[in-house]
């Protein structure tokens, strides 16, 4: 076991800061963020009706997701550069411009684009606002303050989906994304007032070649398992090509930052076991929580024929158990430390997946929720402890960026494991309803999810298609659960990498 020793002390600036007053506007902020994809969601039924073009639906939130994974990066090594404070304020703008624009929208073509600006402006939010947690709270404090962010999370689950419908139901599907506009500007009013930061003066060296390889190969990637086996075959021109883009790109970053004056990402923070580790556990705890999160509600509301607000509050569950683990690190961590922490959390990621593994209808929503809140609990010990660990291991100097690595790598994660995990139910769905003839009762594996999900052709279904349906989706939904197990089990076997670490104050 080695010994360790915070590297950071709060610096005078940040005594000043009125750190509580900041904290409320990094999660009023955190908020706007978070209910973006929740509150959207519910109103794009509205949105095509009125801007048409269903078949680039699915871009209004891919193309949200692809900038923000390929920035959140770059504005960490940024923040590091010019300090957390300018770069804040900047993405928050642009997020709000974004917002701005989409209400305007006139084409679906349109909204897609002012969807990349707002992706461009959240890059920026998720990162900084965690890195400043570290530079702002002591590591005995950083849990607790982690577990409330981790809260908004489990609060914007709830109130987007319910806020989403009052405004398409009662004012525009516009206001969806205006309704930024005022939480925006609180937030940007209060951190300018109110953080205080003192970065080094030195002169700017920006790594411009480093993050345009890095923007092109993520952006490359993103797109692979954002249309590959859905819009895109695996073996279709537009995915190999953008493989091999990816690769050529991928290599010359990696090749480039080695020699960079001031790479854009230090490979030395790769070299780092506790951050290596850290951050290929958050990938495959990303994959295997939005696995979850992604088919839960079809499992409750197609299998189980319980109601949206019941799937709702089934996987809600998720969203409690992780601030209450992610608070209940303060008090793991001096005593266990962090390596048996993050197992502690692999282990309640299995313990959460058997619950999937072994639900059928029978055991009704109760069950669903129950194994939703172990999961929860899962990654509150696991992403606190990556979150805190990583934190605590560098500088300020390069916080910023090691922060961003690990917000990137959970992103590519819930991306690759919505890809992998959707090809499989895809799959399982058109294996069974082709062993079942289903294309005599004309039934599709695309169509079979809508059906059971909407109560007027669910009914319209004769007896024998509805029984087909159900079960077709039930045993796909079941071998996806599985695939939940699998990273799972994946994330507790990389914890066990983690490095021993015994923790020793800063001395006074």
């Amino acid at each position: 076991m080695t010994s360790y020793t915070p590297t950071e002390t709060l610096s005078a600036n940040t005594t000043k800061t009125k750190r509580t007053h900041v904290f409320v506007f990094l999660l009023i902020t955190m908020f706007m963020i978070s209910i973006e994809s929740t509150i959207v969601a519910t109103a794009v039924p509205e949105i095509v009706a009125e801007l048409g073009n269903f078949s680039a639906y699915s871009w209004v939130f891919s193309s949200f997701l692809l900038m923000q994974s390929v920035t959140t990066p770059i504005y960490g090594k940024l923040s590091d550069i010019f300090g957390r404070k300018p770069i804040f304020l900047i993405g928050t703008i642009i997020f709000l411009i974004g917002s701005l624009l989409c209400g305007m929208a006139t084409s679906m073509g349109l909204l897609i684009f002012y969807r990349f600006i707002q992706g461009i402006g959240a890059g920026a939010v998720m990162p900084i606002a965690t890195t400043l947690v570290g530079d702002l709270y002591s590591l005995e404090e950083r849990s607790k303050i982690q577990g409330y962010l981790s809260s908004v999370w489990g609060i914007s689950s709830v109130i987007g989906p319910l806020a989403g419908g009052l405004i398409v139901q009662y004012v525009s599907w516009a206001w969806v994304f205006w309704v930024n506009i005022p939480l925006g500007i609180a937030s940007l009013i209060g951190i300018n007032m109110y953080l205080h930061e003192q970065v080094e003066k030195k002169k700017p060296s920006i790594d411009y070649l480093g993050a345009s390889l890095f923007s092109i190969s993520v952006s490359a990637l993103m797109l692979i398992l954002i249309e590959g086996g859905s819009n895109w075959g695996w073996t279709s021109f537009p995915t190999i090509s953008l493989f091999v883009v990816f690769a050529i790109t991928m290599v010359l970053f990696l090749k480039w930052e080695t020699i960079a004056s001031s790479p854009m990402m230090p490979l030395s923070l790769w070299k780092n076991k506790l951050i290596a580790v850290s951050n290929i556990s958050t990938l495959l705890a990303g994959a295997s929580m939005i696995g979850l999160a992604s088919f839960l509600p079809t499992y409750v509301q197609g299998i189980m024929g319980s109601s949206a607000l019941v799937a709702g509050f089934a996987l809600t569950a998720m969203s409690v158990g992780w601030p209450i683990a992610a608070s209940a690190t303060a008090k793991l961590f001096p005593k266990i430390g962090f390596r048996y922490t993050a197992i502690l959390g692999g282990i309640f990621l299995i313990l959460g997946s058997i619950f999937f593994i072994t639900l059928d209808p029978m055991k009704g929503p109760i069950w669903a929720g129950i194994g939703s809140f172990v999961i929860g609990v899962g990654m509150g010990f696991a992403t606190s402890t990556f979150t805190i660990s990583i934190q605590s291991s560098v500088g300020w100097e390069t916080r910023g960026v090691a922060t961003a690595s690990s917000m990137f790598m959970r992103s590519v994660g819930t991306t690759l494991g919505t890809a992998i995990l959707g090809g499989v139910l895809n799959l399982q769905l058109k294996n069974y309803l082709g062993q079942h003839h289903a294309s005599n009762l004309k039934l599709s594996s695309i169509d079979a999810a809508n059906i059971l999900l909407d109560p007027i052709k669910k009914g319209q279904l004769s007896n024998e298609a509805l029984h087909l349906l159900q079960n077709g989706l039930q045993t796909a939904l079941h071998t996806v659960f599985w695939g939940v197990g699998i990273f799972a089990v994946l994330t507790f076997f990389s914890t066990l990498f983690f490095p021993s670490i015994q923790l020793k104050k800063q001395p006074e």
